[in-house]
This record gives structure tokens, C-alpha cells and sequence, in this order.
């Protein structure tokens, strides 16, 4: 079993006028993101929609030190961006879908949730993120994922960052650390730029065919 965790496209991430915005780079993967989440949902599968979270002024949160206020409660900056932002809108009217919106106060969408438990109830094994900050958010995800043993899919035309730099080295970061010796779990994959890696032994696998999942 299979589901989709949606990081974090929020409007103070993505928009223009966003708190704390990729930009233009973020809003370049609205169209794919969008898709994959309507992929999931018509075929039934499961979908979290895994949000950003803050109080104002909390001054015993870290990242108050680091990052101006964003996605704060009760916030339009909460709310998904652009197209996915309409179609989370007419899946809350729908009925029989399999989606969840759970807030989270870290970069890792497993810190401080339940999100585990869900995935657990369900018998999901295997994990596909897309959403920002490839390097934060998406990356801390993908990190705490693999270690809890799911298979993750990491979908390259779907995340990106603040910068190209940024997100090039969460991809590279993926392809090497996550898969190094001192990690035991075994068949574990990852797919990025079309091609699938068995994460425990750097083995290709043979290319990912038809619409990434």
C-alpha cells in the first residue's frame, strides 16, 4: 500500500506575497503536484496533506530565531496554493476520499504527529513526498521515513526550495547519506531523475516507467 504526503505547498511558502516563498520555483511544480495528488485520490489512495504550523510570537519555538513568521493559525498563508489549493477545497465536499490534513510544528512531518499511526492503521509501506522545502521540510520527512523502514519515492518534478543550490544538494543528499553503510534498512527505494536505487546497496533498478508511482 502506497500514500502521498503533500509538504507544506502552502500560499506563505509558494506565492508571491508569501511570508517565507520558494517563488517562482515553487510555483513552477503547481501543475505536477496537482496531478499526482488527483492520481492518489482517483485511485484511491491515501493522501496527508502534512501543513506548517505556528503561533504568534512563540518565542520557545527554534525557528523563530531563524525565519520570519509564516503559516501562522488561523492565516491565509495556511491555506494550499494556486490549483491545489481548489482541489483540496472540493475534496473537503467529496465524500469517500482518503484524505487527511494534519498540522505539524517541525521540519519532519512525523515530529510531534500521528501521522505514523495513520499510515500504520492503513498498511502503507511505501511513502510519496512532494512539496517544499526539498531541503528542509521534504528532506527531514525522507529522512525520519526511512529510518522508521517505509519505502520513500521522492518525486524530483514535484519539490523544490528557496534556491537551486538548496535543492540540488536535498536530491544529492538523497542518493548518497540516506543510502550509506550505516543505515541497515533493506529495500528501501528511491526514485529520482527516473531512475529507482535499492537505498541500502546502491543497486540501479530498472527505470520508473509511466507517471512516477
Amino acid at each position: 500500500m502506497k500514500a502521498l504526503i503533500v509538504i507544506d505547498y502552502t500560499n506563505d511558502f509558494v506565492a508571491d506575497e508569501g511570508k517565507l516563498t520558494c517563488g517562482k520555483p515553487g510555483q513552477e511544480i503547481e501543475e505536477r503536484i496537482t496531478e499526482l495528488t488527483e492520481e492518489f485520490v482517483q485511485s484511491n489512495e491515501y493522501v496527508i496533506f502534512a501543513v506548517d504550523v505556528h503561533e504568534k510570537d512563540d518565542q520557545y519555538h527554534p525557528e523563530t530565531k531563524l525565519f520570519p513568521p509564516h503559516n501562522l493559525r488561523n492565516t491565509d498563508g495556511r491555506h494550499q496554493y494556486g490549483k491545489l489549493g481548489t482541489y483540496y477545497e472540493q475534496l473537503q465536499k467529496a465524500d469517500d476520499v482518503h484524505v487527511d490534513w494534519v498540522d505539524k510544528t517541525r521540519y519532519s512531518a512525523f515530529c510531534g504527529t500521528d501521522i505514523e499511526l495513520r499510515l500504520r492503521a492503513r498498511n502503507i509501506t511505501e511513502l510519496h513526498l512532494v512539496g517544499v522545502c526539498t531541503d528542509i521540510c521534504v528532506l527531514h520527512t525522507a529522512i525520519d521515513a526511512y529510518h522508521k523502514g517505509f519505502t520513500i519515492v521522492v518525486h524530483e518534478d514535484a519539490v523544490q526550495s528557496f534556491s537551486q543550490t538548496g535543492h540540488e544538494w536535498a536530491l544529492q543528499h538523497f542518493k548518497t547519506c540516506i543510502r550509506s553503510e550505516s543505515c541497515e534498512e533493506i529495500g528501501n527505494i528511491l526514485f529520482l531523475e527516473g531512475i529507482s536505487f535499492n537505498l541500502a546497496n546502491n543497486l540501479p533498478l530498472p527505470i520508473l516507467k509511466g507517471s512516477g508511482h
